[in-house]
């Protein structure tokens, strides 16, 4: 049977990325992990991806939610890290 992390592993994401993307999207597990990896392959994938991300940020911080907006700031750093197609004005 196939699991969540084997399908985690076969994107090019982390679990962390992978959640931001379905919290922002209103979906979890698998679905996120298809969307993430779907959204991933699209021309500017990458930046849209970072898009969601600062939404999710924003949106934690108009809660209030400093916790989660840091934590969410840890998960787009390391994916700005690991996949500078992301940023803005980047060749797509």
């Amino acid at each position: 049977m196939i699991t969540l992390d084997d399908i985690i592993g076969m994107t090019c994401l982390t679990r962390d990325e992978i959640e931001a993307i379905g919290e922002h999207e209103g979906c979890c597990g698998v679905s996120a992990a298809v969307m993430a990896e779907y959204t991933s392959q699209e021309p500017k994938g990458f930046q849209h991806i970072q898009q969601m991300i600062c939404e999710d940020i924003r949106e934690a911080l108009h809660r209030d939610d400093v916790d989660h907006a840091r934590a969410l700031y840890t998960v787009l750093h390391h994916y700005m890290e690991t996949h500078p197609d992301a940023a803005r004005g980047a060749a797509g």
